[in-house]
C-alpha cells in the first residue's frame, strides 16, 4: 500500500504529468472554456491519468499472463485483468477529452502527446 501511495506521488510530481495537466488547462482557456465543470473534468483526467500509469507499470512487471493460486489448491494461468482496466481507462479518457472539445484524432499523436 505505502509503495503504491508512493507510485502515485512520483506520477504526480513528474514533469509529463504536469505538463499533461497544464497542457489542458491551456487548451481550456484557448476554447474560451473558465466553467469549473470543465476544470474539474481536468483533475478526472489526471486521476485517469494515474490510474493508467499504475496500470501500465503492473503489465510491465508482471506481464499479460500472470500466474494465480486460489489457496484451495487451484494454480493456474490467466490474463492479467490490468489489461482490460488499461483499455477501459484509455477510452475513459478519451471520453473526457471530446467532452473538452478536445479531439485527439486531429492533435497528429498520440493521447499521452498533449
Amino acid at each position: 500500500m505505502a509503495r503504491e501511495r508512493k507510485a502515485v506521488t512520483d506520477i504526480k510530481q513528474s514533469s509529463r504529468y504536469k505538463a499533461i495537466r497544464q497542457n489542458l488547462l491551456d487548451q481550456l482557456k484557448t476554447n474560451d472554456i473558465s466553467l469549473e465543470v470543465f476544470i474539474d473534468s481536468v483533475d478526472d483526467y489526471m486521476a485517469l491519468y494515474v490510474t493508467k500509469e499504475l496500470l501500465k507499470a503492473d503489465i510491465q512487471s508482471r506481464g499479460v499472463v500472470i500466474t494465480y493460486n486460489n489457496g484451495g489448491g487451484q494454480k493456474g494461468k490467466k490474463r492479467n485483468d490490468s489489461i482490460q482496466e488499461f483499455n477501459k481507462c484509455n477510452t475513459q479518457m478519451i471520453n473526457i477529452l471530446k467532452s473538452l472539445g478536445i479531439d485527439p484524432s486531429s492533435s497528429g499523436g498520440e493521447v499521452d502527446d498533449l
